[in-house]
């Protein structure tokens, strides 16, 4: 034998038994792989064994401590889309008037608190009010309801039992909302706390976003910050301006339907929850939020105070919305951005399933942010091709936002 040969072993030996021979045969073999394998596989296989325990444990660790703390993240969620909401406010006071940011900050509170106290002044004792007249006046509302369904189609379409119940379920459900808004503010130290948790990280997040701004910057190289700073300005600009553009909406639609309902003879006590009822889900709600926002009014209206004033109503309605649609939301939108209808309808159904009305309000905004970082960036390029089934209109590029 010579240093070259490898050795070698005769397993037929007849006096060897089988198995013993196979299993020689088998670490003969596997010695032979092993010289064969570079010395760093090993290494290589237990570090990256190591690694995927590692990135294991970690999401674990990261999940139990996430769900540990799914009340602060939830708290630190709502505080950052207020602070989404406030910062273009924000930072217009301070280029304007020259007053810093948390001055700017502190203002827009003074502001929503004095509203809350006019709501609360204003607004509660009128949906009292209205409850208390929807229980004692249900009676004669289904007697109107059943005489104008005569007259109209021959038959009663309200029992008596059912107006009664449906009388005493309303009046019972929006005295106990308004006594439950009311006592909301004292409802438990835990309310308390998380309330001011909200509101110092708003503040702080509104009030510090340039500074939040530059530190996520700062992680970044050069060429991909001014990328990257001009999309999330961008799009908290055009974002913030969307959700002002339907708040001043929401004020001018439920004034003007406030006045028109007073106008064809409704109650106060119902004319001032309605028409805040109805701009809020007209403005907020997509698609069907106008025709959910006026139905509920107009129904009241003809019931308490005929055909006619609920027809002139109706019609007022709709020369609005067409008004709205035409001239006036393209006004107050112009520097701002759209939102998609389906869009923004898909949008507010997840957030109504994943949050409730809380959610469903929400994710307006947050469409409208996800949309505009989008639409800004990326390259666009023309379009060049133009299917036969589409006009020469239908195919142009849209106007960027």
């Amino acid at each position: 034998m010579t240093d070259n040969d490898e050795p070698t072993s005769d397993y037929s030996d007849p006096v060897v038994p089988e198995h013993i021979a196979a299993a020689a045969r088998q670490d003969a073999d596997t010695a032979k792989a092993t010289a064969r394998r570079p010395a760093w596989v090993d290494g290589y296989t237990w570090q990256s064994l190591w690694k995927a325990v590692a990135i294991i444990l970690a999401t674990l660790f990261f999940l139990t401590l996430a769900w540990r703390t799914q009340t602060l993240l939830r708290m630190l969620g709502v505080s950052f889309f207020f602070a989404l909401a406030m910062i273009p406010a924000v930072k217009y006071i301070h280029e304007r008037w020259g007053w810093k940011r948390g001055a700017a900050v502190g203002a827009i509170y003074g502001a929503m608190l004095l509203f809350i106290v006019i709501m609360v002044v204003v607004l509660i004792p009128a949906i009292t009010t209205f409850a208390d007249q929807v229980s004692l006046n249900s009676g004669d509302m289904a007697d109107k309801v059943n005489s104008w369904s005569q007259d109209a189609f021959g038959r009663d379409v309200i029992a008596e039992s059912t107006a009664t119940d449906a009388a005493e379920t309303a009046d019972t459900g929006l005295t106990d909302w308004a006594e439950n808004l009311v006592g909301v503010a004292t409802s438990g130290i835990g309310f308390i706390f998380n309330l001011m948790t909200i509101l110092l990280f708003t503040f702080y997040f509104a009030a510090e976003a340039p500074r939040i701004e530059r530190a996520l910057l700062a992680r970044m190289p050069p060429h991909r910050q001014k990328v990257v700073g001009w999309i999330w300005d961008t799009a908290i600009e055009q974002t913030g301006g969307y959700f002002y553009s339907r708040m001043l909406l929401m004020v001018i639609n439920g004034g003007l339907f406030f006045v028109a309902m007073l106008l064809v003879g409704m109650p106060l006590a119902y004319s001032l929850p309605l028409s805040i009822f109805e701009g809020f889900v007209a403005e907020f709600i997509p698609a069907v939020g106008t025709y959910i926002g006026a139905a509920i009014p107009i129904l009241l209206t003809l019931v308490v105070q005929g055909l006619v004033p609920a027809l002139i109503l109706l019609v007022w309605v709709l020369i609005y919305q067409q008004a709205e649609n035409y001239w006036l939301s393209p006004k107050l939108s112009a520097q701002t951005m759209t939102l998609n209808g389906g869009v923004a309808f898909g949008a507010a159904m997840a957030g109504g399933a994943i949050a409730g009305p809380m959610g469903a309000f929400m994710a307006l905004p947050v469409a409208a942010l996800i949309t505009s970082m989008i639409s800004n960036a990326g390259k666009t390029y023309d379009i060049v091709y133009q299917p036969e089934f589409e006009s020469a209109d239908d195919a142009a590029p849209p106007t960027p936002v």
